[in-house]
């Protein structure tokens, strides 16, 4: 029978042989690239940016329009180039371009839902209208941004071709999730206004972190795992470069998509005003696919998938990816299935 001591002592040696690799390892990391596939500023208002991405061979000639959610950042759709969905839609012949928010700082403050969807989002489509001659684009909502992209739809559908939606929610009466529990008692003018009008995004970061309290410890107890492997330890850090890069948010926008949404649930209602205009989401009456992830804690299925049940479209489909909220994006199924199925959604309808 081994000595407990001796068992102890191989342990504590073969760890610290690991962590000395770990630290040579990180240290012989120069810089962490993520979000690399090749793109052009096109356009710009304000701290928003319109990219085009860089792509000869063009089969599709509606463009697709990215708009992804305030909260985090783009560039998890272009992590590392055998992780990018992006770079995955260039390939099978997409012509992408892409909404970045950029930074909200205190003279922004006051953005609303309507600055962002009647204002950003609908300058940026006209922008890609006049560039192409064409009378409409097609959309891709991520997430909150697909929340926007259904909106906006709605209000304009003649500027809309087809629409697609990824993780999106609709329905926030559900109780599925912690966040869609959590943000209906929130005192979302206390926080507001508590921090001047401006969301940090560190404690956005915080919020996330509670859905999944465990999530974090079980990451860092097992790091020293991935620093042997030169491939899983860029990887790690990759996502780690993402995680830490949450913007801030408007204040005036995050108070008024707590209380409209996720509070009130008026888009579902028909109750939801943006410059005065009711928001009718009958009028989505382009094709429409919606993509769910069936193990997703932070957009649950439930929320998701009455998208179906309250457009007009005759043309929809519900397309359900076995995995979570992040899979969709980077997971090794979505390079090789998720995408083409998109890409060929958005080709044969354009």
């Amino acid at each position: 029978m081994e000595n407990p001591f001796e068992a102890l002592n191989k342990e504590f040696v073969e760890t610290s042989e690991k962590l000395s690799k770990s630290f040579k390892m990180l240290s012989e990391v120069e810089s962490v690239d993520i979000a690399t596939a090749e793109k052009h500023l096109v356009w710009q208002e304000d701290n928003m940016k319109l990219y085009r991405y860089q792509n000869d061979n063009i089969t599709c000639k509606v463009p697709v329009l990215i708009v992804y959610a305030l909260v985090n950042t783009y560039q998890m759709m272009d992590l590392q180039p055998d992780r990018s969905l992006i770079r995955k839609l260039l390939s099978q012949g997409l012509d992408v371009y892409l909404i970045d928010w950029g930074q909200v700082n205190s003279a922004q403050r006051y953005l609303s839902l309507n600055d962002y969807i009647n204002g950003y989002v609908d300058n940026s489509v006209d922008f890609i209208r006049k560039a192409h001659s064409i009378p409409k684009v097609n959309l891709l909502g991520v997430c909150q941004g697909g929340t926007f992209s259904l909106i906006y739809s709605a209000l304009h559908p003649e500027k809309v071709k087809n629409l697609s939606t990824l993780v999106t929610p609709v329905d926030f009466s559900v109780n599925d999730g912690l966040l869609f529990r959590w943000s209906k008692y929130l005192d979302v003018d206390k926080i507001v206004d508590g921090h001047g009008g401006v969301i940090p995004g560190k404690f956005l970061d915080s919020a996330f972190d509670m859905l999944k309290p465990l999530g974090k410890t079980r990451k860092y107890n097992g790091i020293a795992n991935v620093f042997d492997d030169n491939a899983k330890l860029m990887n790690f850090l990759r996502m780690e470069k993402w995680v830490s890069d949450t913007p801030n948010l408007a204040g005036e926008c995050y108070r008024q998509f707590i209380k409209d949404l996720y509070q009130n649930n008026k888009l579902i209602k028909g109750e939801l005003e943006l410059d005065g205009e009711k928001v009718n989401l009958k009028n989505v009456t382009m094709p429409v696919i919606t993509i769910y992830a069936a193990e997703d804690h932070i957009v649950p299925p439930s929320a998701t998938k009455p998208i179906n049940d309250y457009i007009g479209s005759e043309d929809k489909q519900l397309y359900e990816f076995p995995g979570g909220h992040i899979g969709v994006f980077v997971g090794a199924r979505s390079q090789k299935e998720l995408s083409p199925v998109l890409a060929e959604w958005y080709k044969s309808r354009s």
